[in-house]
Order: C-alpha cells, then sequence, then structure tokens
C-alpha cells in the first residue's frame, strides 16, 4: 500500500500573511485558521496538497531544502503578477536557465517555469 502526499508544511514568522500570499498565487480557498497554524487548499477538490503554515521563531538562512515549482500558461505575466503580490526576484547561482527563482515574502524560494503541457 502506498501513500499520497497530503499537504506540505511551511513554517513561518507570520502564518496568516505567508498563507495569504500563497493563497492567491494558487488561487487555493482558506481550509482552517488557527491560532497556531493556517491551512489552504485547492478550491475544487484538486489532487495538489494543502498548504499547513505553522509559526517559528528562527530566521531563514540557508536556501529551501525543497520548493515549489509553479507552471503557468503565460510565465512573464505571472511573475509580474506575483511580485504585485509581494514576491521577489532572487539570485541563487542558476545561470541562463528557463525557469525564474523567486522568494516569497519570508524568503522562500520557488520557481515559475515555462508553460508545461497537461
Amino acid at each position: 500500500m502506498g501513500s499520497r502526499l497530503y499537504n506540505l508544511t511551511i513554517d513561518a514568522h507570520d502564518p496568516r500573511t505567508l498563507a495569504e500570499f500563497w493563497r492567491q498565487a494558487l488561487d487555493y480557498r482558506v481550509a482552517f485558521d488557527e491560532p497556531d497554524e493556517v491551512g489552504i487548499e485547492p478550491r475544487d477538490n484538486a489532487a495538489a496538497p494543502a498548504l499547513i503554515f505553522v509559526p517559528v521563531s528562527e530566521d531563514k538562512i540557508v536556501k529551501n531544502r525543497v520548493h515549489l515549482d509553479l507552471a503557468p500558461d503565460d510565465q512573464i505575466a505571472e511573475v509580474e503578477r506575483l511580485l504585485s503580490l509581494g514576491a521577489r526576484r532572487v539570485d541563487i547561482g542558476q545561470s541562463n536557465v528557463s525557469w525564474v527563482v523567486m522568494a516569497d515574502p519570508e524568503g522562500n524560494e520557488f520557481c515559475v517555469l515555462t508553460p508545461r503541457d497537461d
């Protein structure tokens, strides 16, 4: 018997603010909002995992060991939209690649890929 990915848990200084960024970025909905964690999930019961944001006091000081890759219909438009939500472009030494490396408002890296076939 195998397992399926149910959710990803993300450490955050401000779980509500970070959850709101990712809710808008992914067009998710708030699943729950508790004092110690906020959960967001796909609106349409898609197979994509939920994201849970929990509070931590430590600063992020190194590159993420795990990151999200987003596959938009239009990479340029999506990068601009994410910038308007509070993301920023980051250089992690990626050189000349087809994806754009960005960071969310708390510095967690993620990539915006070129469009993918379904």
